[in-house]
């Protein structure tokens, strides 16, 4: 038996109505997902009580993220999409909850020229992933192999070297790396990929929408070190 082939291996593309339908709604729920993160984050950020349960519980609210993202990427066929999209919505809360410490460390200028750049960058990114008539997947390894590389060196240099030089280099590869996933994972929800591999579309645009938003978080991530502007 042939091991299972994505549209974009066979060569297929979806009708130009349907890839727009699928990019389209894995973007509405990727902004719906923000729109709770940032919420969450202003709120939380806002009230003492809760900053401080958040300044206390980051660790284990990190973990339960870790949980919830490989559970649903794991697990995703044997879910519905309704249940999915609602573990999708519960960990973009917990994001916020966590993001609420940046609140405290940063400047709110800081954040926002972070946030806007994110946007910028993402929504260039996402444009040419659509437009683009090159095959991504053929960066699919080097983005894993950067990813690897980006967070071996974010652990050793918080760890041993402790380097404000190499930790800028890293966020400006972190961003440049993101860029290009964001590109790739639009071109693999426009050709149907993700449908393809779910056997769903609705459970397609969860996951294409987790996909998103992790690469803008991440983008959002590297561009606040980058700015800098610590409030400490």
């Amino acid at each position: 038996m042939n091991a299972f082939q994505t549209p974009s291996q066979l060569g297929v593309r979806p009708a130009a109505r349907l890839a727009t339908g699928l990019v389209t709604q894995s973007l509405a729920w990727m902004f719906v997902g923000l729109a709770i993160t940032a919420l969450v984050s202003w709120v939380v950020a806002h009230d003492p009580s809760l900053e401080s349960a958040a300044q206390t519980l980051v660790l284990p609210a990190i973990i339960v993220q870790l949980v919830l993202v490989i559970g649903l990427s794991a697990g995703i066929r044997r879910l519905s999409a309704t249940l999915a999209l609602g573990l999708f919505f519960v960990y973009a809360a917990l994001t916020g909850f966590v993001f609420s410490i940046i609140f405290v460390a940063y400047s709110l200028p800081t954040i926002t020229l972070a946030f806007a750049s994110a946007s910028a960058m993402f929504g260039a990114s996402a444009a040419f992933g659509f437009v683009t008539k090159r095959d991504l997947s053929v960066f699919a390894r080097f983005f894993m192999m950067a990813l690897i590389g980006i967070i071996v060196s974010s652990f050793l240099n918080l760890l041993v070297f402790q380097s404000n030089s190499l930790s800028l280099i890293v966020s400006y590869l972190g961003v440049a790396l993101f860029a290009g996933i964001t590109a790739w994972d639009i071109q693999r929800i426009k050709n149907g990929d993700l449908a393809a591999m779910l056997g769903s579309m609705e459970k397609a645009s969860v996951m294409g929408a987790l996909h998103l938003y992790l690469d803008f978080i991440n983008m959002f991530l590297f561009l606040l070190r980058i700015f800098g502007g610590s409030n400490r």
